[in-house]
């Protein structure tokens, strides 16, 4: 039997290190790669015949006046390029003096038989109604996760403790998935849009599923064995469903990999999330949920209780 509640001090200190890895990577310009629906801007997605690198695009539109423009490679020489907006879009103080005529006369410069794949343009209006309705969303799935599991767990003494450390836990893993794909976009250019918001929605209900299907075996094996210690409980409890999570966390995972790597770019970066949240969710219902409810009993004391 694996004794997971007397090495939780290192598997906390393994996730207090990519805590502080995500950390930097957050503090480090610029930051989250922010996308088109988090910035006001126009969006350009373009395809070149010639092999084209994001330094010639990035050094043709600043000879237009469009300094802000961030350029990513999306492979086969496509190219998704942010700027400010640009005057075809809107009439507001807020838009460049560059029109789509003048960014297709700079691509043409580059290479004279490139695609428009797509443009797309946001506001700043809408830009922070996404960011509201973000963080809304999170927070009130956070609320709802506390209010099933208080109902739920509501004949065991102290249920509020197996709602807490499931909400520690989902925003355990919201910072790390977050932080992981700060160090990603650092590395390879992966941006921050309105499909990260839905992947973090996804990875949340499957971590919290995961720690839930733990904490009910946690809850029977107390009735069970009431009198063992909640450490001896929740020992037995992780080995009875380490199986049964990992084989879950396996499959999915090799579907999402499939999907990764013969999918495209399209839905690249919606499928890094959820790759990196089954992984970290994975993690984290084994080995770090059910040592909140231990820290609850006797704190950072390694002794049984």
């Amino acid at each position: 039997m694996i004794d997971v509640v007397a090495k939780r001090i290192w598997f906390l200190g393994f996730s207090l290190v990519i805590f502080v890895i995500g950390i930097i990577s957050l503090a480090i310009p610029p930051n989250l790669n922010l996308g088109i629906d988090f910035l006001s801007g126009t969006g350009i997605t373009v395809s070149f015949e010639k092999e084209i690198n994001t330094e010639q695009i990035q050094s043709e539109f600043n000879s237009l006046g469009l300094s802000s423009t961030n350029t990513q490679s999306l492979g086969n020489d496509t190219f998704f390029i942010r700027t400010e907006r640009l005057s075809d879009f809107s009439n507001s103080d807020d838009t460049s003096n560059v029109s789509r005529e003048d960014v297709e006369n700079s691509l043409k410069k580059i290479d004279d038989q490139y695609k428009i794949l797509e443009v797309e343009t946001v506001g700043s209006k809408v830009a922070e109604g996404t960011i509201r309705n973000s963080i809304v969303a999170v927070t009130v799935s956070s609320l709802f996760v506390m209010i099933y599991i208080l109902y739920a767990f509501r004949k065991l003494e102290n249920s509020i403790r197996f709602a807490l450390s499931a909400v520690f836990t989902l925003i355990h893993d919201v910072i790390l998935v977050t932080g992981l794909y700060a160090l990603l976009g650092h590395l390879f250019g992966l941006q921050v849009n309105s499909v990260f918001i839905v992947a973090i929605l996804t990875v949340i209900g499957y971590s919290v599923n995961d720690t839930i299907v733990i904490f009910d075996r946690i809850r029977e094996n107390n009735l069970k064995f009431s009198s063992s210690s909640i450490s001896q409980n929740i020992n037995r409890s992780i080995n009875e469903s380490i199986t049964r999570s990992l084989g879950t966390s396996i499959t999915t995972l090799l579907v999402l990999l499939s999907m990764l790597l013969l999918g495209g770019s399209t839905l690249r970066d919606f499928l890094v999330v959820l790759i990196l949240g089954v992984i970290v969710g994975t993690y984290s219902s084994i080995f770090v949920a059910s040592q909140f409810l231990v820290f609850w009993e006797q704190g950072f004391r390694n002794k049984n209780l």
